[in-house]
């Protein structure tokens, strides 16, 4: 653990404020939701929360089924990291923290499509050089919680209309299933 110097008393409803500096280092908003534990020496531990992360195993069998539909590597990632790739080095990318390019477009719920409009590829993952060429973020009732990404694997080609299709599918599937 590293410890910050910060304090804050706990209020009368037993309520304690979160300083701004660590909810922005953490990408944590306000609404947002954090998980709580305590270790044998008791600590009490936030960390934040992903509902995706509960899909982990699902995740990773949509990544390798969508990668062989659409014979691209696959990424799919929550808010602040990747949980689950197919067709890339497990090792390399899974717990990987994504750009903050990337974070912007899921929280605001755009898409990224490389297309002859859009020529300059998406970097993913911070210090890793992949790029890529369909982004569909993941959306929830309330919230973007998350992307499927599909890789660019050969340079200067763009996605067909039947491969953003089946991204699009598998992130509409995913948060159906964050949902319930």
């Amino acid at each position: 653990m590293k410890a910050t110097g910060i304090v804050r008393k706990i209020d009368d409803l037993g309520r304690i404020v979160i300083p701004k500096e660590i909810r922005r280092t953490l990408h944590i908003k306000n609404g947002g939701s954090l998980e709580i534990f305590t270790d044998r020496e008791g600590s009490i531990i936030f960390k934040k929360y992903s509902p995706i992360i509960g899909f982990l195993p699902f995740a990773a069998q949509y990544a390798k089924v969508l990668s062989n539909a659409v014979e691209m590597p696959i990424i799919i990632c929550d808010t602040d990291s990747v949980i689950a790739v197919s067709e890339l080095p497990e090792n390399e990318y899974v717990d990987r923290k994504i750009t903050s390019k990337l974070g912007s477009i899921i929280f605001e719920r755009e898409k990224f499509i490389l297309s002859e409009d859009n020529l300059t590829p998406l970097r993913i993952i911070v210090e890793i050089e992949s790029n890529s060429a369909i982004v569909i973020p993941i959306v929830t009732s309330r919230e973007a919680v998350g992307a499927v990404v599909a890789v660019a694997a050969v340079p200067n080609t763009f996605p067909t209309s039947a491969q953003i299709l089946l991204v699009e599918t598998v992130a509409k599937i995913l948060s159906k299933q964050v949902e319930n």
